[in-house]
């Protein structure tokens, strides 16, 4: 059995748990913002609004690893207000199928900022996370949670985090990882599914599932500083290829019996070779030698937080979205010769040499 995650715990008050208790009381500010949120006409004439705000009745909200307890407007008003600066960049009717949706996470490295980015946009108001790992001081170049959580379980940082921007989430956790065994349970109830593990062979089984149920994988993986993302639509054709073909006709067998360096060339073989930036080929061709393990960055891991809970966004309001890859390039719209004829030339000459040394 896993352990138990942490969560907040509604009160009928603002009784204090011990003498050290935070009480955090910002309530009137928040029925200011709803009667504008509420009465947008008034929004330039704040002398009209009434002197007694009306009041739908808060909540206390104890967070037990902060200590604190905080005093909130309840879930309907409390999502109408933290969500009101979204419009209409997303229109209400997106919103509420955006924040209904059921949203699985495998792997919560990239995973962490992909789950922060959807909740914070309002989104995913159901998330179900898996990972086993706990937070190293090496992950914290890419994961955003400070020294303090050094130890703790990745998946109990994340869910904290989800937590503390949305008190009323529901967030069930697989501390386990995903398994064989427990992937029927992850896969129920999902509108979307998140594939940021580093287990290529549970990535296969991910998409047998996908497969089975219907279900959208997004993944994204960091690239140096840019990201690749993959769509996979098996809610729209289940026939579909997993990995879009490019793996071939490997098996999960197979997948599961790679080494650290087998990971890395297979994982090479689905970016491919010719979108790999030169550093990043410089960088795997060092593993074991002068770096522990292929390197990422935290700003790549936030660009593909952002860039998946668009997709996410997308695909639950039913519009339009690639349906295989994109690649989120700065490198190839923030340096001034990158787009050169030389430039191009000089990356596909590294590119050709990477594959042959690889052997792809």
């Amino acid at each position: 059995m896993g352990k138990k995650i942490a969560k907040p715990i509604f009160l009928d008050g603002p009784e204090k748990q011990n003498e050290f208790t935070i009480v955090v009381d910002d309530y009137k500010e928040q029925l200011r913002e709803l009667f504008f949120v509420q009465n947008p006409t008034l929004t330039f004439q704040p002398e009209k609004a009434p002197k007694k705000l009306p009041d739908p009745g808060g909540r206390w909200v104890y967070y037990p690893w902060l200590n604190t307890i905080v005093h909130i407007l309840p879930e309907q008003e409390f999502f109408l207000v933290r969500t009101a600066r979204n419009r209409n960049l997303i229109t209400a009717e997106e919103q509420e199928k955006f924040y209904n949706s059921t949203i699985g996470i495998g792997g919560l490295s990239i995973g962490n900022s992909v789950a922060l980015a959807i909740v914070l946009q309002g989104g995913g108001q159901r998330i179900k996370l898996a990972d086993f790992d706990r937070l190293s001081l090496t992950n914290t170049n890419r994961v955003r949670a400070g020294v303090q959580n050094l130890g703790l379980l990745k998946i109990e940082i994340t869910a904290r985090q989800i937590y503390e921007m949305n008190p009323y989430a529901v967030v069930e956790c697989f501390p386990d990882g995903l398994t064989p065994e427990n992937l029927d349970k992850f896969f129920s109830g999902l509108d979307v599914m998140i594939d940021e593990l580093d287990n290529i062979a549970i990535k296969y089984l991910v998409r047998e599932k996908a497969k089975q149920y219907r279900i959208p994988v997004v993944m994204a993986a960091d690239n140096g500083d840019n990201a690749v993302v993959d769509i996979e639509r098996y809610d729209l054709d289940p026939n579909l290829a997993f990995f879009h073909g490019r793996l071939g006709n490997i098996t999960h067998e197979e997948l599961a019996k790679l080494d650290k360096f087998g990971i890395g060339k297979t994982i090479t073989k689905h970016i491919g070779p010719e979108n790999v930036t030169e550093r990043m080929q410089d960088s795997l061709l060092d593993i074991g030698k002068t770096i522990v393990s292929w390197p990422q960055l935290g700003g790549a891991a936030l660009i593909n937080g952002a860039a998946v809970a668009y997709c996410v966004r997308k695909i639950v309001c039913g519009q339009e979205l690639e349906s295989n890859r994109a690649l989120i390039s700065p490198d190839a719209v923030l340096i001034p010769d990158f787009n050169t004829p030389a430039s191009i030339t000089k990356r596909k000459k590294i590119s050709a040499n990477f594959k042959k040394i690889f052997g792809l």
